[in-house]
């Protein structure tokens, strides 16, 4: 009986996560949809100052690597966190060096969260620069701020209200997007929404030219 509720409370959710979807704009629904030629994705929105957000950061990359799941990560500051914005940016320079080392900066700052603070975040991030060869700038470009401030906008028009706000999302017009709406079973909704699309064809492969 409790299995019966689980899945019917999953399927509940993901038939509210369809009509949601009709109703947003189409920038809003690309928001929530994997990378392109991928079935299934993550989609974070977080805080690099935000302590929820650290705790589910091992969960986020855990599930990458069990289930080979891409992570799409967007910046949600919450206004009362002082050194969050300039971190944010930092990891948004980061990303331009390369994808790969954003992440990195990330989960940096995330281990370290607890040592940070507005006074000593620069100090941080400048330690983190040296050890991958790439030494922050004296300023950053006012675009990486106009970025975090649009991921930002972007989460208020999909109804995100606090963070960590976590979506499994999907290719499949049966299962758009769930939203995770308890970390601790982040692992039991990807099965969940895996076990919804295994009876659907896998879409072709794209091929290359």
């Amino acid at each position: 009986m409790k299995t019966k509720v689980m899945t019917l409370a999953a399927v509940v959710v993901m038939m509210f996560a369809s009509a949601w979807a009709a109703d947003m704009s189409a920038a809003e629904t690309s928001a929530l949809q994997p990378p392109k030629g991928r079935r299934i994705a993550l989609v974070a929105f977080e805080d690099l100052e935000c302590q929820a957000c650290a705790k589910a950061e091992p969960l986020l990359m855990q599930a990458e690597r069990n289930y080979g799941l891409p992570l799409v990560r967007h910046d949600f500051v919450i206004p009362v966190h002082v050194w969050s914005e300039e971190a944010h940016i930092m990891a948004r320079w980061f990303d331009a060096q390369s994808p790969e080392l954003g992440e990195e900066f990330r989960h940096y700052i995330f281990t370290n969260q607890n040592a940070i603070y507005k006074t000593n975040l620069r100090e941080w991030a400048e330690k983190f620069g040296r050890t991958q060869g790439h030494p922050l700038p004296v300023t950053f470009d006012p675009a990486l701020r106009s970025k975090v401030e649009a991921d930002k906008q972007l989460g208020i028009a999909l109804g995100v209200h606090g963070t960590p706000t976590i979506f499994v999302v999907t290719n499949s017009p049966k299962v758009q997007f769930v939203q995770v709406m308890d970390t601790e079973k982040l692992f039991e909704t990807i099965d969940k929404v895996n076990e919804e699309l295994k009876n659907e064809p896998q879409p072709a492969p794209t091929k290359k030219k």
